[in-house]
Protein backbone atom coordinates (compact mmCIF):
# COMPACT_ATOMS: atom_id res chain seq x y z
CA UNK A 1 0.00 0.00 0.00
CA UNK A 2 0.90 3.70 -0.73
CA UNK A 3 1.33 5.57 1.98
CA UNK A 4 2.39 8.82 -0.07
CA UNK A 5 0.91 10.60 -2.95
CA UNK A 6 2.08 8.83 -6.61
CA UNK A 7 3.86 10.52 -8.60
CA UNK A 8 1.18 12.34 -11.94
CA UNK A 9 0.43 9.65 -14.52
CA UNK A 10 1.10 11.02 -17.63
CA UNK A 11 -1.79 12.21 -19.47
CA UNK A 12 -3.52 10.87 -22.62
CA UNK A 13 -3.93 12.84 -25.25
CA UNK A 14 -7.46 12.73 -27.27
CA UNK A 15 -8.12 14.23 -30.66
CA UNK A 16 -9.53 17.00 -30.77
CA UNK A 17 -9.99 20.33 -32.73
CA UNK A 18 -7.76 23.22 -31.18
CA UNK A 19 -10.02 25.83 -29.57
CA UNK A 20 -8.84 29.43 -30.56
CA UNK A 21 -7.62 29.88 -26.73
CA UNK A 22 -4.95 27.20 -28.03
CA UNK A 23 -3.80 28.80 -30.94
CA UNK A 24 -3.34 31.39 -29.08
CA UNK A 25 -1.53 29.73 -26.87
CA UNK A 26 0.64 28.35 -29.32
CA UNK A 27 1.51 31.73 -31.29
CA UNK A 28 2.73 32.84 -28.00
CA UNK A 29 4.57 30.30 -27.43
CA UNK A 30 6.17 30.17 -30.56
CA UNK A 31 6.98 34.13 -30.03
CA UNK A 32 8.45 32.90 -26.49
CA UNK A 33 11.20 30.26 -28.14
CA UNK A 34 9.65 27.23 -26.98
CA UNK A 35 9.85 23.89 -29.04
CA UNK A 36 7.14 22.15 -30.34
CA UNK A 37 7.44 19.36 -27.97
CA UNK A 38 7.38 21.94 -24.69
CA UNK A 39 3.85 23.45 -26.42
CA UNK A 40 2.82 20.19 -27.14
CA UNK A 41 3.24 19.26 -23.51
CA UNK A 42 1.75 22.14 -22.06
CA UNK A 43 -1.47 22.35 -23.96
CA UNK A 44 -1.85 18.66 -23.86
CA UNK A 45 -2.02 17.87 -27.61
CA UNK A 46 0.31 15.89 -29.55
CA UNK A 47 3.64 17.51 -31.11
CA UNK A 48 2.07 16.80 -34.18
CA UNK A 49 -0.74 18.88 -33.97
CA UNK A 50 1.09 22.07 -32.82
CA UNK A 51 3.08 21.60 -36.15
CA UNK A 52 0.28 21.16 -38.34
CA UNK A 53 -1.87 24.01 -37.05
CA UNK A 54 1.85 26.33 -37.50
CA UNK A 55 2.27 25.25 -40.74
CA UNK A 56 -1.54 26.11 -41.44
CA UNK A 57 -0.77 29.51 -40.27
CA UNK A 58 2.19 29.94 -42.47
CA UNK A 59 0.34 29.43 -45.37
CA UNK A 60 -2.58 31.40 -44.48
CA UNK A 61 -1.98 34.12 -42.46
CA UNK A 62 -4.50 33.77 -40.32
CA UNK A 63 -5.33 30.89 -37.18
CA UNK A 64 -9.25 30.50 -38.12
CA UNK A 65 -10.30 27.00 -39.53
CA UNK A 66 -11.47 26.68 -42.64
CA UNK A 67 -15.41 27.67 -42.97
CA UNK A 68 -17.03 24.47 -42.00
CA UNK A 69 -21.16 23.82 -41.16
CA UNK A 70 -22.58 23.32 -38.24
CA UNK A 71 -24.00 25.87 -35.21
CA UNK A 72 -21.89 28.90 -35.07
CA UNK A 73 -19.60 28.97 -31.83
CA UNK A 74 -21.58 31.56 -29.00
CA UNK A 75 -18.36 33.46 -27.55
CA UNK A 76 -15.56 34.86 -29.16
CA UNK A 77 -11.72 33.92 -28.43
CA UNK A 78 -11.42 36.92 -26.56
CA UNK A 79 -14.28 36.55 -24.15
CA UNK A 80 -12.81 32.64 -23.77
CA UNK A 81 -9.24 34.29 -22.93
CA UNK A 82 -10.72 36.69 -20.61
CA UNK A 83 -12.98 33.84 -19.08
CA UNK A 84 -10.01 31.37 -18.34
CA UNK A 85 -7.94 34.63 -16.79
CA UNK A 86 -10.40 35.44 -14.75
CA UNK A 87 -11.21 31.74 -13.39
CA UNK A 88 -7.50 31.24 -12.68
CA UNK A 89 -7.66 34.50 -10.38
CA UNK A 90 -10.89 33.72 -8.60
CA UNK A 91 -10.34 30.04 -8.51
CA UNK A 92 -12.89 29.28 -5.68
CA UNK A 93 -16.04 31.68 -6.87
CA UNK A 94 -19.40 29.24 -8.08
CA UNK A 95 -20.07 28.94 -12.45
CA UNK A 96 -22.58 31.23 -11.88
CA UNK A 97 -20.96 34.14 -10.11
CA UNK A 98 -18.03 33.69 -12.59
CA UNK A 99 -20.77 33.95 -15.68
CA UNK A 100 -22.07 37.33 -13.50
CA UNK A 101 -17.98 38.85 -13.49
CA UNK A 102 -17.22 38.09 -17.48
CA UNK A 103 -20.95 39.82 -17.95
CA UNK A 104 -21.47 36.83 -20.07
CA UNK A 105 -25.07 36.10 -21.07
CA UNK A 106 -24.19 32.56 -22.00
CA UNK A 107 -25.41 29.63 -20.14
CA UNK A 108 -23.76 27.68 -16.91
CA UNK A 109 -23.38 24.70 -19.73
CA UNK A 110 -21.55 27.21 -22.18
CA UNK A 111 -19.05 28.16 -19.34
CA UNK A 112 -18.09 24.62 -18.29
CA UNK A 113 -17.30 23.67 -22.28
CA UNK A 114 -15.25 26.78 -22.45
CA UNK A 115 -13.48 26.04 -19.73
CA UNK A 116 -13.00 22.40 -20.23
CA UNK A 117 -11.48 23.37 -23.64
CA UNK A 118 -8.80 24.67 -22.02
CA UNK A 119 -8.48 21.61 -19.16
CA UNK A 120 -9.89 24.06 -16.54
CA UNK A 121 -12.65 22.78 -13.91
CA UNK A 122 -13.66 22.46 -10.57
CA UNK A 123 -11.32 20.38 -8.24
CA UNK A 124 -10.99 19.60 -4.40
CA UNK A 125 -9.16 22.61 -2.81
CA UNK A 126 -5.96 20.93 -1.28
CA UNK A 127 -5.45 21.07 2.66
CA UNK A 128 -2.44 21.84 3.59
CA UNK A 129 -0.68 23.94 6.91
CA UNK A 130 -0.79 27.66 5.87
CA UNK A 131 1.97 29.34 4.66
CA UNK A 132 3.44 33.18 4.72
CA UNK A 133 6.25 34.44 3.15
CA UNK A 134 8.63 33.95 6.00
CA UNK A 135 7.49 30.13 6.65
CA UNK A 136 8.63 30.18 2.89
CA UNK A 137 12.04 31.60 3.18
CA UNK A 138 12.58 29.36 6.33
CA UNK A 139 11.63 26.16 4.52
CA UNK A 140 13.49 26.98 1.37
CA UNK A 141 16.54 27.58 3.63
CA UNK A 142 16.18 24.07 5.51
CA UNK A 143 15.45 22.59 1.70
CA UNK A 144 19.06 23.45 0.76
CA UNK A 145 20.60 22.58 3.45
CA UNK A 146 19.39 18.94 3.19
CA UNK A 147 19.62 18.57 -0.38
CA UNK A 148 22.55 16.49 -0.84
CA UNK A 149 21.85 14.53 2.22
CA UNK A 150 22.26 11.21 1.27
CA UNK A 151 19.62 7.59 2.67
CA UNK A 152 21.87 7.17 5.31
CA UNK A 153 21.35 10.05 6.92
CA UNK A 154 18.03 10.09 6.38
CA UNK A 155 18.22 6.52 8.57
CA UNK A 156 19.61 8.08 11.23
CA UNK A 157 16.66 10.87 12.13
CA UNK A 158 13.94 9.94 14.36
CA UNK A 159 10.99 10.91 13.61
CA UNK A 160 8.05 11.61 15.99
CA UNK A 161 4.59 13.75 16.01
CA UNK A 162 1.73 13.53 18.08
CA UNK A 163 -1.47 12.83 15.97
CA UNK A 164 -5.31 12.89 17.54
CA UNK A 165 -7.05 10.12 15.55
CA UNK A 166 -10.50 11.07 15.46
CA UNK A 167 -13.42 8.90 15.18
CA UNK A 168 -14.95 10.33 12.33
CA UNK A 169 -13.83 13.23 10.08
CA UNK A 170 -14.87 16.24 8.12
CA UNK A 171 -15.97 15.73 4.64
CA UNK A 172 -16.72 19.37 3.65
CA UNK A 173 -15.13 20.09 0.62
CA UNK A 174 -14.13 23.21 -1.55
CA UNK A 175 -13.90 23.59 -5.09
CA UNK A 176 -11.26 25.83 -7.25
CA UNK A 177 -10.70 26.28 -10.74
CA UNK A 178 -7.49 25.06 -12.01
CA UNK A 179 -5.72 23.20 -15.09
CA UNK A 180 -4.82 19.44 -14.07
CA UNK A 181 -1.50 19.95 -12.75
CA UNK A 182 1.00 19.77 -10.09
CA UNK A 183 2.31 23.87 -10.30
CA UNK A 184 -1.70 25.10 -9.82
CA UNK A 185 -2.59 22.30 -7.58
CA UNK A 186 -0.49 23.44 -4.86
CA UNK A 187 -0.56 27.15 -5.58
CA UNK A 188 -1.41 29.16 -2.48
CA UNK A 189 -4.59 30.52 -3.75
CA UNK A 190 -5.74 27.13 -4.43
CA UNK A 191 -5.00 25.27 -1.16
CA UNK A 192 -7.51 25.22 1.96
CA UNK A 193 -6.06 25.40 5.54
CA UNK A 194 -6.50 22.70 7.21
CA UNK A 195 -9.10 22.62 9.96
CA UNK A 196 -9.45 20.36 13.07
CA UNK A 197 -12.68 18.53 12.98
CA UNK A 198 -14.59 18.44 16.02
CA UNK A 199 -15.55 14.97 17.81
CA UNK A 200 -14.25 12.54 19.83
CA UNK A 201 -10.64 11.80 19.42
CA UNK A 202 -7.19 10.22 20.69
CA UNK A 203 -4.25 11.84 20.91
CA UNK A 204 -1.11 9.26 20.34
CA UNK A 205 2.26 10.07 19.85
CA UNK A 206 4.97 7.81 18.12
CA UNK A 207 8.26 7.58 16.52
CA UNK A 208 10.54 5.73 13.92
CA UNK A 209 13.90 5.80 12.73
CA UNK A 210 15.27 4.10 9.36
CA UNK A 211 13.40 0.59 8.78
CA UNK A 212 12.69 0.18 12.86
CA UNK A 213 9.39 1.44 14.58
CA UNK A 214 9.18 3.13 18.14
CA UNK A 215 6.45 3.29 20.56
CA UNK A 216 3.19 4.65 20.01
CA UNK A 217 1.91 6.30 23.28
CA UNK A 218 -1.69 7.15 24.17
CA UNK A 219 -1.90 10.45 25.88
CA UNK A 220 -5.03 11.71 27.84
CA UNK A 221 -6.11 15.34 27.42
CA UNK A 222 -4.01 18.25 26.18
CA UNK A 223 -0.36 17.80 25.67
CA UNK A 224 1.62 20.89 27.37
CA UNK A 225 5.05 21.00 28.37
CA UNK A 226 5.28 18.47 31.18
CA UNK A 227 3.45 15.87 29.66
CA UNK A 228 5.36 16.13 26.37
CA UNK A 229 8.60 15.63 28.76
CA UNK A 230 7.14 12.93 29.73
CA UNK A 231 6.80 11.27 26.92
CA UNK A 232 10.35 11.83 25.40
CA UNK A 233 11.42 10.08 28.90
CA UNK A 234 9.52 7.28 29.23
CA UNK A 235 9.54 6.56 25.54
CA UNK A 236 11.95 8.44 23.33
CA UNK A 237 15.11 7.80 25.34
CA UNK A 238 15.13 3.86 25.51
CA UNK A 239 14.31 3.81 21.81
CA UNK A 240 17.35 6.24 21.17
CA UNK A 241 19.43 3.73 23.33
CA UNK A 242 18.42 0.21 21.96
CA UNK A 243 19.11 1.61 18.60
CA UNK A 244 22.37 2.98 19.15
CA UNK A 245 23.68 0.09 20.91
CA UNK A 246 22.28 -1.98 18.16
CA UNK A 247 25.42 -0.05 16.60
CA UNK A 248 23.90 3.27 14.83
CA UNK A 249 26.19 6.87 15.61
CA UNK A 250 25.29 10.69 15.02
CA UNK A 251 21.60 10.22 15.99
CA UNK A 252 19.36 13.06 15.27
CA UNK A 253 16.09 13.69 16.38
CA UNK A 254 13.43 15.66 14.91
CA UNK A 255 10.36 17.18 15.98
CA UNK A 256 8.02 20.15 15.07
CA UNK A 257 7.87 23.37 16.71
CA UNK A 258 4.54 23.01 18.60
CA UNK A 259 4.55 24.89 21.79
CA UNK A 260 5.51 22.25 24.13
CA UNK A 261 7.97 21.13 21.93
CA UNK A 262 10.01 23.91 21.62
CA UNK A 263 9.40 25.55 25.17
CA UNK A 264 12.07 26.70 27.60
CA UNK A 265 11.70 24.17 29.81
CA UNK A 266 11.54 21.31 26.81
CA UNK A 267 14.70 22.85 25.08
CA UNK A 268 16.65 22.63 28.43
CA UNK A 269 15.55 18.89 29.06
CA UNK A 270 16.57 17.84 25.56
CA UNK A 271 19.92 19.60 25.95
CA UNK A 272 21.07 17.58 29.24
CA UNK A 273 19.22 14.37 27.30
CA UNK A 274 21.67 15.17 24.31
CA UNK A 275 24.71 15.04 26.29
CA UNK A 276 23.84 12.34 28.26
CA UNK A 277 22.15 10.19 25.79
CA UNK A 278 24.23 11.00 22.30
CA UNK A 279 22.34 12.34 19.91
CA UNK A 280 21.46 15.91 18.13
CA UNK A 281 18.40 17.70 17.63
CA UNK A 282 17.63 18.79 14.01
CA UNK A 283 16.19 22.49 13.44
CA UNK A 284 12.98 22.53 12.08
CA UNK A 285 11.27 24.74 9.35
CA UNK A 286 8.01 26.13 10.47
CA UNK A 287 4.83 24.54 9.29
CA UNK A 288 5.94 21.70 7.49
CA UNK A 289 4.38 18.76 8.31
CA UNK A 290 4.72 17.87 4.42
CA UNK A 291 8.45 17.41 5.24
CA UNK A 292 8.34 14.88 8.27
CA UNK A 293 7.44 11.37 6.80
CA UNK A 294 5.38 10.54 9.83
CA UNK A 295 2.78 12.38 8.43
CA UNK A 296 1.88 9.88 6.04
CA UNK A 297 2.49 6.88 8.52
CA UNK A 298 -0.73 9.12 10.98
CA UNK A 299 -2.19 8.75 7.38
CA UNK A 300 -1.82 5.03 6.74
CA UNK A 301 -2.53 4.30 10.30
CA UNK A 302 -6.00 6.05 10.37
CA UNK A 303 -6.67 4.18 6.14
CA UNK A 304 -5.76 0.82 8.24
CA UNK A 305 -8.29 1.68 11.54
CA UNK A 306 -11.67 2.39 8.99
CA UNK A 307 -10.45 -0.44 6.37
CA UNK A 308 -9.98 -3.25 9.37
CA UNK A 309 -12.38 -1.65 11.39
CA UNK A 310 -15.31 0.02 9.47
CA UNK A 311 -17.52 0.50 12.30
CA UNK A 312 -15.05 2.63 13.90
CA UNK A 313 -16.80 5.68 13.11
CA UNK A 314 -20.67 4.42 14.25
CA UNK A 315 -18.57 3.35 18.14
CA UNK A 316 -21.42 3.43 21.12
CA UNK A 317 -20.93 4.21 24.30
CA UNK A 318 -18.98 6.60 27.05
CA UNK A 319 -15.94 8.11 25.88
CA UNK A 320 -13.94 6.16 27.80
CA UNK A 321 -15.02 3.60 26.08
CA UNK A 322 -14.69 4.24 23.02
CA UNK A 323 -11.39 5.38 23.57
CA UNK A 324 -10.43 1.91 25.24
CA UNK A 325 -11.58 0.40 21.70
CA UNK A 326 -9.50 2.85 19.59
CA UNK A 327 -6.54 2.20 21.77
CA UNK A 328 -6.70 -1.68 21.22
CA UNK A 329 -7.52 -1.11 17.32
CA UNK A 330 -4.74 1.59 16.74
CA UNK A 331 -2.01 -0.83 19.01
CA UNK A 332 -2.62 -3.43 16.52
CA UNK A 333 -2.36 -1.51 14.00
CA UNK A 334 1.05 0.58 15.06
CA UNK A 335 2.88 -3.13 15.58
CA UNK A 336 1.69 -4.29 12.35
CA UNK A 337 3.70 -1.90 9.83
CA UNK A 338 6.14 -3.49 8.43
CA UNK A 339 9.91 -2.36 7.26
CA UNK A 340 8.72 -1.39 3.91
CA UNK A 341 6.58 0.72 4.60
CA UNK A 342 8.52 2.52 6.71
CA UNK A 343 11.62 1.84 4.14
CA UNK A 344 9.43 4.02 1.31
CA UNK A 345 8.70 6.74 3.69
CA UNK A 346 12.57 6.84 3.94
CA UNK A 347 13.01 6.82 0.13
CA UNK A 348 10.86 9.48 0.10
CA UNK A 349 13.05 11.93 1.82
CA UNK A 350 14.99 13.14 -1.03
CA UNK A 351 12.07 13.56 -2.99
CA UNK A 352 10.43 15.22 -0.88
CA UNK A 353 13.38 18.28 -0.72
CA UNK A 354 13.60 18.31 -4.23
CA UNK A 355 9.65 19.67 -4.11
CA UNK A 356 10.23 21.79 -1.68
CA UNK A 357 13.70 23.30 -3.61
CA UNK A 358 11.08 23.25 -6.54
CA UNK A 359 8.33 25.20 -4.75
CA UNK A 360 10.77 27.65 -3.79
CA UNK A 361 9.40 26.69 0.04
CA UNK A 362 5.60 27.02 -0.59
CA UNK A 363 3.20 23.91 -0.73
CA UNK A 364 4.38 20.64 -2.09
CA UNK A 365 2.47 17.37 -3.41
CA UNK A 366 3.74 15.49 0.22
Amino acid sequence: MRVYPPHKDALLHHHRALTDVMKGRILEGRELGLTYGEISKELDVPRSTVASFLERFQERGSEENLHSTGRPRKTSAQFDRHLIRTALVDTNVSNTVLRDITNSEVSISTIRRRLREDHIQKWRAVKRALLTEEHAAKRLKWAREHSNCTREYWERVFWSDECAVQKDSDGQILWVFRHQNKQEKYAPKNIRGREKGGGLFQMIWGCFAGSKLGPIVFIDGRVNTDVYIAVLQENLLPFIDAIIADGTTNVIFQQDNATPHVSKSTRLWLENMMQSHGFILMEWPPNSPDMNPIEHLWAHLKLELHRRYPDTKHLHGSPDAIKRVLRERLMDIWWDIGAEVLNQLINSMPHRVQALLKAKGWYTEY
